[in-house]
């Protein structure tokens, strides 16, 4: 691996080319053409959220949780903090107002983060699943590595990402199917997700992007930050290499237009078929609710995942929505 540009460069594999990744069973990102047809569209089809969508609630998370117990705490959007065998964890971590390479414009929050920063607890490792800026908020990690220096783990590419922005963060770039050991007997393992990336206009899949499997002392815990339904093939795949999973954290939201979303996000139906192909024992939302990303109402997720689960004939409660500042137990 080299530094070029601070844009990975290594050996050619099944999903990159020697200059960008790619999914071999995904779908390549929307070309510019597209991006503008939905732009153009917008005023006439994207819902108006309010101002403000605060959540009643608040943690204020233990210093450490130990034993065989697995405490997630959810501070919204895409972001946890998962506490077990004394091992803090955050899931790419936003406390930013905003979620754009600009302070001044860009999808902005419409509720507060569900743990205050300064109420945060040791933080020893995080994980950020691609370069996105809902999912890799340089300003968040950099805040992080200040107070905490925890160990940043991340897809092929995103580290330089980091570290071009700022030396001091500990991030560490791995592969899809690397298996990384956190201590306290827990381990990441990075698997592959029907998305892709990219920071601005001409690094488009420059660094890859990936779910996580985690292994705690309650199970397996699969965490998918973005991504498509396809097939259901990287579903299927999980559940037959890392299965059986306790938990599955999936995405229900930002998914409007669909004939612009399809391929990067899945609705609630999909993430409703996600739970069944990947098998997990109990599902837990995100990805909603926090930043308007797309055209859906903020509250049509949630609706439309009640209305998926009865014609699937799911029982609700064994995919659980959240509000930043709950807290759920394994």
């Amino acid at each position: 691996m080299s530094r070029r540009r601070n844009i990975y460069s290594g050996p050619k594999s099944d999903h990159f080319d020697g200059e960008r990744f790619f999914d071999p069973d995904g779908a390549p990102p929307k070309a510019f053409r597209d991006v503008l047809r939905w732009q153009f569209d917008r005023d006439r089809n994207r819902a108006k959220w309010p101002k403000w969508a605060p959540s009643p609630f608040a943690d204020k998370p233990p210093p450490r949780v130990d034993g065989g117990k697995v405490r997630l705490s959810f501070v919204g959007h895409v972001s946890w903090l998962i506490q077990t065998s004394g091992l803090n964890i955050l899931i790419d971590p936003v406390w930013s107002a905003r979620v754009s390479p600009f302070a001044w414009a860009g999808p902005r929050r419409h509720n507060d983060p569900g743990i205050a920063f300064e109420a945060l607890p040791q933080i020893d490792v995080v994980l950020v699943s691609h370069g996105h800026y809902d999912h890799l908020d340089i300003a968040t990690v950099s805040k992080l590595t200040r107070k905490f220096a925890p160990r940043v783990i991340t897809p092929l590419g995103n580290d330089l990402t980091m570290q071009a922005a700022d030396a001091a963060i500990k991030a560490e770039g791995f592969d899809w199917h690397d298996r990384v050991e956190l201590g306290g007997g827990i381990a990441v393992t990075l698997v592959p997700t029907h998305h892709w990336s990219a920071r601005g206009l001409f690094d488009r899949n420059c660094a890859l992007w990936a779910s996580f499997v985690l292994e705690t002392p309650a199970g397996k815990i699969y965490i998918v930050c973005d991504s498509g339904y396809g097939e259901g093939r990287h579903f299927r795949r999980v559940r037959q290499a890392h299965g059986p999973l306790r938990l599955a954290i999936l995405p229900i939201g930002a998914y409007e237009p669909r004939w612009f979303m399809r391929d990067q996000h899945m609705n609630p139906s999909d993430a409703v078929k996600a739970l069944c192909d990947c098998g997990a024992e109990q599902a837990l939302a995100h990805h909603h609710g926090t930043f308007q990303l797309t055209d859906e109402a903020i509250d049509a997720p949630v609706l439309a995942l009640a209305d998926a689960l009865d014609q699937a004939s799911i029982p609700r409660e064994r995919f659980a929505v959240l509000k930043p500042g709950q807290v759920w137990e394994i």
